[in-house]
């Protein structure tokens, strides 16, 4: 072995190098350390283009660049990023990712869509062969949470799941399986695959965006739709931008560009955040109202609007309800069928709606519920071809006698009047001449748009809060064109490939749903207690069947505890709101926990039976994005790490153990006690890899892989295989990544050529009518609820005070953060590189001082459920009065193994659980992901103290 002094002049070894540059601090004898003395002895290169000397320490950096290969992939988490990436490989190892630059442009005047990606997804490949791998199946030897596994076989682990399985279906206890999986777009495949079986076999497919509370109930009220965006390149079209809510330069990074390049456009932004966040340091103005009391400030806007002219008459008539009229006796809206000789040529007058032209004569609102074929009628028009008048307040003739009534238009006028420019800046905080300029503005701009996020709809109120954002949007006519509407980026609801995946997850198409927080509410103990009128509402809606509970009650009053839950591609119990009642009082109850995953993350750590998943970079699929119109794929790069399998081939070898079971048993079909079909075990495997949509016989077996999974989604999807378009392949996908060949029926407008998607114009531009009660933008809900809880059109309410104000005087927060999606890289060495390395509580300087705290001390957050451990960063840029824990950290994470949502409740509100109409529901009725009761996370107080004996 050679010696430094073996080395030719101006020569240093690399490995040398990296030795001294390693130990930089340390000298010797001379004083230099041997990174040093190999610094100072480089050459200068002069024309490093022209002659360029070799040198082999710099291999080091050479070498990473060169591969064996490279495959395209992506990351399955809940971000709606939707990033294509390359994914190198060297001596079958991932030796780093890099993000792709391939994406198809559409519109040469929009920035490029390429590239996508950020901070996150640029260290995925860590996981690959990370120590929280989950290599091969593990069953659980001690209590749930105490870490201790053994591992056994993938032929034990799925039979003891298998015989489980039988036993509950065989008892009639199917639906007390239940799935919880997370977001289909991100890997629709994957999301099938367990989806898929537990379809088969008659258990419970769990919602996930009211859960989260991504869901903003305003938008199904208000247009009867859940949700429907612009796609990120839109927002350059604006000429205004109102950021409400919605962090993007931390939540969007890969779309934050289409908003800092707004500004060479001449776009006007504007910032509404409570906090100096990182957005809102690049608008042109911030406002920052007090917490919760963004519906305040919305209505604030809105009368100025109103007040001052400013609102889009034509638009109003036309697209609102608001020349609707209303009967002041009841509170409802006047119906055709109570009005003599008006309705006659309609199918069923009592669900038609009334308005009154311009000579006094009552007329029927065209398209109306009661006037059309169903929820979504194309063929009709809500098209006027009379003059609607705006401000009705007189009686009218019914059925009943006379009659007073006004429009929904003096409704709202009345119930604007409140919010005076002296009251909305002493609710909110915002100046009067600054909330009123910004209504000006963005009334008279050409195309304004407002991008709505988390930090409105996490609150109790928050269907009110979207209500009253999105008015501002209809009064001005800043809907169903490019560069216009409110943009609600939280989670994600939609996929584009619609028709494929419900398939493919959903194959015997009967589905037992369930609205995740209100499963939770029942099965934790927390109905038992919250207040009576909201436990009175929640039996009433769950007695009528406006939303369904499981496992359902047996005829003689009996309701059975669930018993069985999967869990894969999400972390339930790390995630749960109401935190300690689940694990209290929900947990204990399920007799099996299988979670499928490929970390040891919270929920593996209080599961029964994890089995290991492929990672990102190991699998097949598809992913997309309702933030831009591309479809890309997984595709794997390496092998699955030990004994990993891909989502789709466990749950398929799942459905094999159980049909080989069954076989062996002759179990016979189980009737479904709900729908028109048996539950066959002994044919379990085979139905799961047939084609459902193929003849009898011929599809057989066709899905028994990932690929041809994906290839399913693709050839039964609108989007990606049109009856009058191009075909979208999984190779195509591989290849590059492809836009969308148009938009299915559960989009609201068509995907064009040369320009940006941008919703609502089938609406707005076609004139189809709105799939509501009124077949309008709807802002009047004569539900009864909604007039006994005086909530029939958007109002302030002040946040509940779920915690004594003068024992926590702080406000809890928990955004999401830059260094973590959710709980996803929150255990990543080079992000808690970059944030402290543990769970960090961000509190304004003049609340830290109050308490004796200062940066870097370690305190406790608490209140009445529970005490956290963090560490405090003192925040000039907080909001005073509120504190922040970004959110995402594990459950092992914290000292004492609570988290952040160990403070927080869970409170529903019961104008989220109703259906609308009440005999029907075709505005509103239960459907996953749609319509049902968010877990809210705001409403909540804390607070915080140095840690006795903690670090200072």
């Amino acid at each position: 072995m050679s010696s430094n002094n073996d080395q030719p002049d101006g020569d240093v070894s690399r490995r040398d190098f990296l030795k001294g540059a390693g130990v930089a601090s340390v000298v010797g004898v001379t004083g230099a350390t041997i990174a040093e003395q190999g610094l100072n002895n480089l050459e200068l290169v002069d024309d490093p283009i022209g002659s360029y000397p070799y040198r082999d320490w710099e291999d080091l950096y050479r070498e990473e660049w060169d591969w064996d290969s490279i495959s395209r992939s992506t990351h399955s988490v809940n971000c709606t990023g939707s990033c294509s990436w390359q994914v190198y490989v060297k001596n079958g190892q991932v030796w780093r990712e890099q993000q792709a630059n391939d994406y198809p442009r559409f519109d040469e005047n929009l920035p490029d869509p390429s590239p996508r990606g950020c901070n996150k997804g640029a260290c995925f490949s860590d996981y690959v062969d990370a120590d929280q791998r989950v290599k091969y199946p593990l069953r659980r030897t001690g209590e749930r949470g105490e870490g201790q596994w053994e591992r056994i076989s993938w032929d034990r682990a799925l039979t003891e799941i298998a015989e489980h399985v039988i036993d509950e279906v065989t008892e009639g206890r199917y639906d007390a399986i239940s799935g919880f999986t997370p977001i289909p777009a991100m890997s629709p495949v994957s999301f099938a695959s367990g989806t898929r079986l537990i379809n088969l076999l008659g258990g419970v497919s769990h919602s996930f965006y009211d859960w989260y509370s991504d869901l903003p109930p305003g938008q199904p009220i208000t247009w009867g739709h859940q949700t429907d965006n612009a796609e990120s390149a839109d927002w350059y079209n604006a000429d205004y931008i109102i950021a409400w809510g919605s962090n993007i330069n931390v939540t969007r990074i890969p779309d934050a560009k289409y908003f800092l390049d707004a500004q060479y456009n001449g776009t006007k932004r504007v910032g509404v955040f409570t906090d100096y966040s990182q957005t809102a340091i690049h608008t042109d103005e911030w406002l920052s109202p007090n917490p919760g009391t963004d519906t305040a400030l919305a209505l604030g806007m809105a009368r100025t609007i109103v007040d001052e002219g400013l609102y889009d008459e034509a638009h109003v008539k036309e697209q609102s309800d608001m020349p609707l009229l209303v009967r002041e006796d009841t509170g409802k809206f006047l119906r055709a069928s109570e009005v003599p000789g008006l309705g006659a040529d309609v199918e069923n007058p009592e669900k038609v709606m009334v308005m009154q032209d311009g000579d006094g004569e009552p007329r029927i609102a065209p398209a109306s519920l009661g006037d059309r074929a169903d929820k979504y009628d194309p063929s009709k028009s809500i098209e006027l071809d009379f003059d609607p008048q705006l401000a009705v307040e007189e009686e009218v003739t019914t059925t009943d006698g006379q009659v007073p009534v006004r429009s929904v238009w003096v409704n709202l006028r009345e119930e604007l009047s409140n919010y005076t420019p002296e009251y909305v800046a002493e609710e909110t905080g915002v100046g009067e001449r600054t909330h009123r300029k910004i209504a000006r503005e963005f009334a008279e701009s050409d195309a304004a748009k407002i991008i709505h996020g988390k930090g409105v709809n996490d609150w109790y109120h928050n269907d009110l809060g979207n209500r009253a954002i999105q008015l501002l949007t209809t009064l001005t006519g800043h809907i169903g064109r490019n560069g216009t509407g409110v943009d609600h980026y939280v989670g994600q609801e939609k996929i584009w490939t619609f028709n494929g995946w419900k398939n493919l997850s959903f194959p015997t198409g009967s589905v037992r749903g369930v609205p995740t927080t209100l499963w939770t509410y029942f099965h934790a103990g927390i109905l038992n207690n919250t207040d009576e009128q909201t436990r009175s509402m929640i039996q009433e809606s769950v007695n009528e069947g406006w939303m369904p509970v499981y496992p359902e009650e047996r005829g003689d009053g009996f309701r059975p505890d669930p018993s069985t839950m999967f869990v894969w591609r999400g972390n339930f119990f790390n995630q749960a709101k109401g935190n300690v009642a689940i694990e209290e009082n929900l947990w204990p109850k399920l007799d099996l926990v299988v979670d499928i995953n490929f970390r040891l993350d919270s929920t593996a750590l209080y599961s029964d039976i994890v089995l290991p998943a492929a990672s990102h970079y190991e699998k097949t699929d598809l992913n997309m994005t309702d933030m831009h119109t591309y479809v890309h794929p997984f595709t794997p790069a390496v092998e699955p790490l030990g004994e990993a399998k891909t989502d789709w081939q466990i749950f398929r070898e799942l459905a094999a153990k159980i049909q080989d079971l069954a076989e062996r048993r002759d179990i016979d079909p189980i009737d479904d006690r709900k729908f028109d079909r048996e539950i066959d075990l002994q044919s379990l495997e085979d139905d799961y890899v047939r084609d459902w949509l193929t003849e009898e016989g011929e599809g057989d077996g066709a899905l028994a892989d990932d690929e041809a999974a994906a290839e399913f989604i693709l050839e039964h999807s609108t989007e990606s295989n049109p009856d009058d378009g191009g075909e979208i392949t999984f190779a195509d996908t591989v290849e590059q990544p492809q836009r969308f060949e148009a938009a299915g029926d559960h989009w609201t407008s068509d995907i064009e050529e040369g320009e940006a998607y941008a919703p609502w114009k089938d609406f707005v531009q076609d004139k189809e009518p709105w799939p509501t009660f009124t077949g309008r933008q709807q802002y009047y809900i004569d539900h009864d609820w909604f007039l006994e809880l005086d909530e029939q059109l958007p109002t302030h309410k002040r946040p509940p005070e779920q915690q004594d104000q003068q024992e926590y005087p702080l406000r809890y927060n928990t955004p999401h953060g830059r260094y973590a999606i959710h709980s996803t890289w929150r255990d990543n060495e080079k992000l808690l590189r970059l944030n402290r390395g543990e769970p960090v509580v961000f509190i304004h300087p003049d609340d830290a001082q109050r308490r004796g705290i200062e940066d870097g001390d370690r305190v406790e957050i608490y209140n009445d459920l529970s005490e956290i451990e963090a560490i405090a960063k003192v925040y000039p840029s907080a909001d005073p009065g509120t504190v922040q824990l970004p959110f995402g950290w594990e459950k092992y994470q914290f000292p004492n193994r609570e988290n952040f949502n160990s403070l927080v409740p869970m409170y529903m509100k019961p104008t989220q659980l109703v259906q609308y109409p009440e005999d029907s529901g075709e505005h509103l009725h239960f459907f996953p992901n749609f319509w049902g009761p968010t877990g809210v996370n705001s409403d909540v107080r804390c607070d915080v103290r140095p840690k006795e004996g903690g670090d200072n």
